[in-house]
């Protein structure tokens, strides 16, 4: 892991006076003496952005980037300044975007038999984003965005630049034109023959969660546009402004400032846009909620993907302690849990707990800490409300508190987010038979906590040495908990644990 100071917070002065220095060490350092060659697309810079400095974000419309008559203001997730202004689009300003996005047409703005030239377009944008992104002051730019409006440690923000930059370079050259090849069959008879073409919806959506602001929209966006559609793009309000850049980097090497639109603001700004424009098809990465309302709205039109509560099972056979128990913390709080993959409950072979895998798991949990960003702010949970979750799981018999359960302290985060100790709460198994229960233990938390529960092989119905993979292989007194609660198993470690 690289080592970062934070002296490159002592130009922002007022800054530094409410976050602590150790508050900021995960925050990566790089000489901009880069500043000249991100100054040619680069609208922010997150060395020095701060409440009395901050950064200003802005729309993208028909290849006008444009404000709104109203603005929004977003708390440093660190300290609670108001380090960055967004346009607060209002309903009565969608007029613009509605407009943009109907003039695309269906058969979208290339296709096989139209402006094929465009793919190879595509091919040529990915490998100068790619040679960008491989620039240390771009990189590490870039990262710096992410942990500035979604606090993470500089290894996780990193890594996730890194994957971006490996799809940007997965897709160079002729690789977007192959990636839009179709078939052919022969017929069955005399002059017949069967033909399939990859084909655009043309006006499309899309719609991108907090907590992987650069890679989840950037992904999901470039796969629009390789394809020839045209996506409205909408990010969580408090992390939009990563993509807004990467948007302006995409200009700077070559793609068409009005292939894709970018509309900062509330969520019912944004339905009200789908709702007049009808896109052909949406993309929708975020809450169950919201992903009902949408597929209601679009009459079914929609990719989802929603909320997510993910299991670990380990089997009887313990072998690499170490890594499991490396890979456990892992699953559960890095990025302080709040990821689809987080890992919510774990059901623990009796051999485990013999062989000390709590101790280790308790030690690695101890390790984390602000200062680094291996723990940092929960952005859509509060503190309050976490251990009140946590508090009711403790109410149930047997239940007892492993390790955590406390707030953080020695810190400025503002209470409309969360800051609490990396977590664990044992529940009996034969607790998760009341079905109060099992959808108490069972409700996601997005946040560094997950339950852990043990089993042995008389209680699972005599499973031996193999690792229940699905739901149907689960013991009889939980298959009827699971089909009804629409959890499932995702993850099962047994001597070669690999999740």
């Amino acid at each position: 892991m690289l080592s970062y100071g934070p002296s490159l917070w002592h130009a922002a002065g007022s800054f530094l006076a409410p976050v602590s220095s150790q508050c900021l060490a995960g925050l990566g350092t790089t000489a901009y003496a880069s500043g000249r060659r991100l100054s040619n697309w680069a609208s922010v810079d997150p060395d020095s952005w701060s409440g009395s400095h901050p950064a200003v974000a802005q729309n993208l419309v028909a290849g006008r980037w444009t404000s709104s008559a109203r603005t929004k203001t977003i708390p440093d997730p660190l300290n609670g300044e108001p380090f960055v202004q967004l346009p607060d689009t209002q309903v009565n300003e969608v007029d613009h975007f509605v407009q943009s996005l109907q003039s695309c047409p269906k058969h979208g703005l290339h296709n096989p038999f139209k402006n094929p030239e465009r793919y190879v377009l595509y091919g040529s944008v990915c490998a100068k984003v790619a040679e960008e992104m491989r620039k240390p002051e771009v990189s590490s730019f870039f990262a710096k965005l992410i942990q500035r409006t979604s606090p993470k440690s500089w290894t996780q923000a990193m890594g996730e630049l890194i994957v971006t930059r490996k799809f940007f370079e997965n897709f160079s050259g002729d690789q977007v034109r192959f990636l839009a090849r179709g078939f052919s069959n022969p017929g069955d008879h005399m002059g017949q023959t069967s033909q399939g073409v990859r084909w655009p919806y043309g006006p499309v959506a899309l719609i991108a969660p907090f907590n992987f602001p650069l890679e989840i929209p950037a992904l999901q966006v470039m796969g629009a546009l390789f394809m020839g559609n045209k996506p409205l793009v909408h990010v969580d309000h408090r992390v939009s402004i990563v993509i807004e850049q990467l948007f302006r980097l995409l200009h700077h090497c070559g793609m068409p400032r009005t292939d894709a639109d970018l509309v900062h603001g509330s969520g019912m700004t944004m339905n009200e846009i789908m709702l007049r424009a009808q896109p052909r098809s949406t993309l929708f990465t975020g809450s169950q909620r919201v992903a009902e309302k949408l597929a209601a709205d679009m009459k079914g039109k929609v990719y989802l993907e929603d909320a997510g509560f993910d299991w670990k099972i380990l089997g009887p056979d313990v072998t690499d302690m170490d890594y499991v128990a490396w890979q456990t913390d892992q699953d559960a709080y890095a990025c302080s849990g709040q990821k689809c993959s987080a890992q919510s409950i774990m059901f623990m072979h009796s051999n485990w707990k013999k062989a000390g895998l709590l101790d280790k798991l308790k030690a690695l949990a101890s390790t984390r800490q602000l200062s680094d960003l291996t723990i940092g702010p929960v952005l859509t949970w509060t503190t309050s409300a976490m251990l009140e979750h946590i508090n009711k799981l403790l109410d149930v018999p047997g239940a007892k508190l492993l390790w955590g359960g406390q707030p953080l302290t020695g810190h400025n985060i503002p209470e409309c987010y969360g800051a609490i100790q990396p977590t664990a709460v044992f529940v009996p198994l034969k607790a998760m038979k009341d079905p109060q229960v099992f959808e108490l233990v069972t409700t996601e938390v997005f946040g560094p906590f997950y339950v852990v529960t043990e089993y042995d092989g008389e209680l699972w119905g005599g499973l031996g040495g193999v690792p229940p993979t699905r739901k149907e292989e689960l013991a009889p007194d939980l298959q009827q908990e699971c089909s009804a609660s629409g959890t499932h198993p995702t993850c099962a470690l047994a001597a070669s644990p690999c999740c």
